[in-house]
């Protein structure tokens, strides 16, 4: 199967294995800005596979988990009202707000519905034209185009009970942040190929060359992480800080020029609130003044809403890449997917959904870690791949 089979080939991976243990003479923390990603080195084993000296760290590259809880708040709000159909995508809806989250909303009579595209919502809207139908926009880059054309769709249409709560936000910014902390360990980045293929990978090189990081854009499967690894690892080894392109199937160094010209159309950019680190400048998107009419935060004046984070959850601290998921004192018994504290939990991109799903429910200090004499695990112990149960799945 063209770029399924070949990208989890064992041998393949054996082969990058060995050059990554060639190559490495003293470790290393890289971070992988991307839930995807996450999920495929936990599912696959890769940080076990690893020589000790490489330490892969979670960063903020889930969608669902970064959005701040006053915005979760804000869409059960209008969710709520009788006048509006509330559409989302699945993992959305067990996002824990303030006490409740969109399940119950629906449970109490809100009309609250998952939908596949936000056109599909678009199109309840002219079907239903007495009524209020918002759709719950989040996401980075990879997400933004299909909704700015949603709406700019509806603008040119003329459908005017159409409205999108926004809550976009952008990879770079928060590279620069997690930089800027004094906590911070990174040395260099894989960054997302899906983000890349759209914007393209001119923004990177500015901040490769200020925090004297590589920044290495990777794709899914366990062959592009890997790959990924190996040539972030090499230049670190050699003192080198530049932009890598690993992804060159996917990712143009333009990116789409139309989604981005939909982009700069209908969005401008802003401060956004992330969840669990607080507001980065320039880090997201918020619909243009001429799109304002579709801004369902403003239609439904639900921007004054704010939220304090609850303290028992410390997902903020996992999107920050200070915390694996284990380590947390909840993690596995007062938060569980079903029980969740926090998105990281639900989405299907968190990072504690992740370590949940695939067992690393105790594993002693960081992943990937083996006890006192044990022999490090080969390409082949793990499997190419490892499908689970549907019934095991924490995705809606």
């Amino acid at each position: 199967m063209k770029y399924i089979d070949e990208f989890q080939d064992p041998d393949l991976a054996a082969r990058l294995l060995d050059d990554i243990r060639a190559t490495v003479t003293r470790p290393w923390a890289l971070m992988e800005v991307c839930g995807g990603q996450t999920h495929s080195i936990i599912r696959h084993g890769i940080d076990q596979l690893l020589p000790d000296e490489v330490e892969l760290i979670h960063g903020p590259g889930c969608p669902v988990c970064v959005t701040p809880l006053e915005v979760i708040d804000k869409a059960l709000e209008i969710a709520s009202r009788p006048e509006v159909i509330f559409c989302s995508f699945g993992d959305m809806l067990r996002v824990p707000g303030t006490g409740r989250d969109l399940f119950q909303v629906r449970a109490e009579g809100g009309d609250v519905r998952v939908v596949y595209s936000p056109l599909d919502a678009l199109r309840l809207a002219e079907e239903n034209p007495d009524r209020e139908v918002v759709f719950f926009g989040i996401g980075f880059e990879t997400t933004a185009p299909p909704n700015a054309m949603t709406v700019h769709q509806a603008r040119r249409r003329g459908i005017r009970n159409f409205s999108l709560l926004v809550s976009h936000v952008r990879v770079p910014p928060a590279i620069e942040a997690i930089m800027q902390s004094p906590d911070c360990r990174v040395q260099g980045f894989l960054a997302a190929g899906h983000v890349c293929s759209v914007m393209g990978t001119a923004e990177y090189p500015a901040l490769a060359e200020r925090f004297r990081v590589p920044i290495v854009v990777t794709g899914f499967e366990p062959l592009d992480v890997l790959e990924g690894v190996r040539r972030t690892v090499r230049q670190l080894e050699r003192g080198e800080h530049t932009v890598e392109n690993a992804y060159p199937r996917a990712v143009p160094p333009e990116g789409n020029p139309a989604a981005r010209a939909m982009l700069d159309d209908v969005f401008e950019v802003a401060d956004r609130a992330w969840r669990g680190i607080g507001v980065i400048p320039d880090s997201g998107w918020r619909l243009s003044p001429r799109y304002r009419d579709h801004d369902a935060e403003h239609r439904f004046q639900v921007g004054d809403i704010t939220t304090l984070e609850p303290a028992e959850c410390r997902s903020g601290e996992v999107l920050q890449g200070l915390l694996k998921p284990h380590e947390c004192e909840a993690f596995g018994t007062t938060c569980t997917p079903r029980t969740p504290l926090g998105a990281t939990m639900v989405s299907s991109e968190g990072a504690c959904a992740a370590y949940y799903l695939y067992r690393r429910l105790d594993l002693p200090g960081r992943p990937g870690s083996r006890p006192p004499g044990a022999t490090a695990p080969t390409a082949t112990d793990a499997p190419a791949v490892t499908v689970p149960s549907r019934e095991d799945s924490s995705v809606v």
